[in-house]
């Protein structure tokens, strides 16, 4: 892994699958630094469109984020990331969380935090090609056989997506990343960074988890209309995010109304509760210049990589263009300021 902050773009697999080698394409030549899909319950499953993308793309780091361990076995986590890493000639990256959304599965693990760690270790495990056994509460491997194909890294970069400090402790040496989903806040990217700096060090880690920040991004020439679209998007996963952010102010009354329009599914109720200050701990929403500014926000505050989300724009590919053309130039201009 580079040194250097990194900034990428994230999709949400909801499109034609025409539609993903073009994206791809564009997202790298652009000069991102990764490309991810995401795997959220009732849309298409994340791997088919990576593998269409690592096939349309030559440089761009691509993975998931993320995937889970009650509704995909480790055993099938690894071989499919195993194959996506192949087919990218080592470009794969892997995501890994508790889920989300599990409720309409009727999925209620007693012990997620130690399952997590478990199926992380196991897909390490296998991915290593390791005829040992693996003993597990949750994941043993019985041992004795391995994939029946050559695996190109047993070493996949590991991302975990979580905001409990208990699943990073329980987890740490087992991953290389942790995503906050849903924030653009810096006040909130350095708590989790200052307090992943002492659960390594007391752990005696070598190296300290970096952290990601990606949160939905909408950004316009027009910077009213780009943040009324954004309250919207926003609006659909406040009610969870904002009790899991330890800095954020937020009066009860207004929480109260917000879950309550967001429950009866009246996302545009629910967004005229969300200040303008507000939206930009949640978003990345506005101008290109106003994108610019909370990027460096987030950089500067000890932020690793940025990771702008659907749906980019009002137009996604429009969205993207500005990002790229506009945004990104900006960002690396900082980037290569402050930290070559």
């Amino acid at each position: 892994m580079t040194n250097l902050p990194e900034i990428s773009i994230a999709l949400q697999t909801n499109k034609p699958l025409q539609e993903y080698a073009r994206i791809a394409s564009s997202v790298e030549d652009y000069g991102f630094d990764r490309i991810t899909v995401y795997n959220d319950l009732l849309y298409q499953p994340a791997w088919y469109p990576l593998m269409i993308m690592a096939q349309a793309t030559e440089t761009i780091r691509l993975g998931v984020s993320a995937v889970n361990p009650f509704t995909s076995h480790p055993v099938n986590i690894a071989g499919n990331i195993a194959l996506l890493d192949e087919v990218s000639k080592g470009r794969a990256y892997l995501g890994i969380a508790r889920g989300a959304w599990l409720d309409f599965l009727a999925l209620d693990h007693p012990n997620p935090i130690s399952a997590v760690k478990d199926a992380i270790v196991a897909v390490k495990h296998l991915l290593a090609q390791d005829k040992s056994e693996l003993y597990s509460n949750h994941f043993p491997l019985k041992g004795g056989d391995v994939f029946r194909w050559t695996i190109l890294r047993a070493d996949v970069p590991i991302l975990l997506g979580t905001w409990g400090l208990k699943l990073i402790s329980k987890c740490l040496g087992n991953f290389e990343e942790v995503k906050l989903g849903g924030t653009a806040n810096p006040e909130v990217t350095k708590y989790y960074h200052n307090k992943i700096v002492e659960l390594a060090k007391s752990a005696n880690l070598d190296k300290i988890p970096q952290i990601v920040a990606g949160a939905v991004c909408v950004v316009d020439k027009e910077s009213e209309v780009a943040k009324a679209h954004a309250r919207k998007e926003v609006a659909l996963y406040l009610p969870v995010i904002a009790h899991l952010d330890p800095t954020l102010k937020i009066r009860a009354s207004v929480l109260v109304n917000l879950e309550a329009s967001a429950a009866e599914f009246n996302f545009e109720e629910a967004g005229s509760f969300i200040s303008d200050e507000m939206l930009r701990k949640f978003s990345f929403s506005g101008t290109s210049e106003d994108v610019i500014r909370q990027t460096i926000s987030l950089l500067d505050s000890g932020t690793f990589r940025v990771e702008f989300g659907t749906p980019h724009g009002l137009d996604s590919e429009n969205g993207i263009n500005l990002l790229g053309t506009k945004v990104l130039p900006a960002v690396r201009e900082h980037i290569d300021d402050h930290w070559k």
